[in-house]
């Protein structure tokens, strides 16, 4: 049976589409408030980019424990209107003429970290909501709808940020947020008592999570490779803004509009993932897309502020639809192989890595940019991303088609 004919799946799919798209707003809205209104500093934007994430480094790892020994709605209730009230602080306080560079930092520390209790507790759900036999079409439309606000979400974001102001623009993430809420509390779908682990031990039911992990070779690979993306993808995030606004000097509306490549190219990447998955096998898409699809981010260091930026919304769009692509088939492939009573720990155990090593690849990246400059930057990142395939492609899943490889 289609997941189009499964009620609850669709009040999920509803709500989590529209918290995606007051996000993608807030991924724009807020650099830009930084940039513009508080002149940030390429560091101070690389520290922003960093409480963005750090809550996976920070608070990852104990997530995952108390996601599996609690029922995951209730989780995600509380997370959505926690992060509602927090961004609803930033327009309050700009309103007011006290908005500072540490408000914004430490609103995004701590959005970050109701945003690490939802997504694992979103990741360890949708097999409950589901069933396992359909995790793939389930992700495929989860994130078909999410790029869909990715494309959207930066052009809304650079004309608020340009007509009314970047402070304005945060209203749509905090209301984005609280829309998800209401829809999530329609659920009807019973979730079960989750499992008592004999390991009552915080410490040791983290070991429990990190054995199984790391115990498999198959899953070592897609941390290493998803980890090193990520961490040279915050490298680039922490000076994608200023290279548009400063080195080729373009206005918020027009950053806005080049932003929607990545959404664009994660749309096409999430219709087209099970032809990938049916044309190639799930465990070969893994490595093959990556493969392919990432050298392309090279060219966005060749941008300029004439016919070029084509080359910025080429790579940025290719980029985005090899990661989503990639996501799809290596999140159900977790998904489908992992217990039930270790799935928190295990998305946790994943994510406290591969999201932990965003923020550092932000402050790496506010620190080179600051040093040797945003270009430079934006190079070393797109070739780091570029060579982690390294990883998944040297590992199991580019010699066995089983799914326990």
């Amino acid at each position: 049976m289609s997941l189009w004919s499964h009620r609850d799946f669709r009040l999920l799919w509803a709500g989590d589409t529209i918290s995606y798209f007051g996000a993608s707003v807030g991924r724009v809205v807020l650099p830009l408030l930084a940039a513009g209104t508080l002149a940030a500093t390429p560091f101070q934007m690389g520290l922003l980019t960093a409480a963005n994430t750090a809550a996976f480094l920070l608070i990852g790892l104990p997530a995952g424990v108390w996601v599996d020994r609690m029922r995951r709605r209730p989780i995600m209730l509380t997370a959505d209107f926690v992060r509602f009230g927090l961004l609803l602080s930033v327009p309050l306080a700009w309103w007011l003429g006290a908005l500072t560079l540490v408000h914004l930092v430490v609103v995004a520390l701590l959005v970050g970290a109701a945003t690490v209790m939802f997504d694992i507790a979103y990741q360890s759900y949708l097999p409950v909501l589901v069933g396992r036999d359909q995790l793939v079409e389930g992700n495929a439309k989860l994130t078909a709808s999410q790029s869909v606000a990715e494309v959207s979400g930066p052009a809304v974001a650079g004309g608020v940020a340009q007509a009314v102001g970047a402070a304005n623009g945060v209203l749509a993430t905090g209301v984005g947020y609280l829309c998800s809420a209401l829809f999530l509390m329609r659920i009807r779908t019973h979730e079960p008592e989750p499992v008592r682990s004999d390991k009552p031990s915080l410490v040791a039911e983290i070991g429990e999570g990190l054995r199984f992990v790391f115990g498999n070779r198959s899953l070592r690979a897609i941390v290493g490779t998803t980890g090193t993306a990520n961490f040279f993808g915050g490298m680039g995030m922490a000076v994608i803004v200023l290279f548009l606004a400063r080195t080729l000097d373009l206005s918020d509306g027009v950053i806005g509009l080049v932003l929607t490549s990545a959404g664009l190219g994660g749309v096409l990447g999430a219709l087209t993932a099970n032809r990938w998955n049916k044309r190639f096998g799930q465990l070969r898409v893994i490595w093959l897309v990556m493969l392919v699809t990432q050298p392309f981010g090279l060219l966005i260091p060749l941008g300029a502020a004439d016919w070029r930026l084509v080359f910025v919304f080429v790579g940025d769009l290719a980029v985005a639809y090899g990661a989503i692509v990639y996501n799809i088939a290596q999140v159900s492939y977790r998904q489908s192989i992992c217990p039930d009573h270790l799935l928190g720990r295990m998305n946790a155990s994943i994510r406290f890595v591969v999201w932990g090593s965003m923020p550092l690849g932000g402050l790496v990246g506010g620190a080179l940019g600051g040093g040797f400059g945003i270009v430079p930057t934006l190079w070393i990142a797109m070739a780091g991303q570029a060579l982690a395939v390294l990883w998944v492609l040297f590992s199991p899943l580019r010699t066995r088609e089983a799914v326990a490889a």
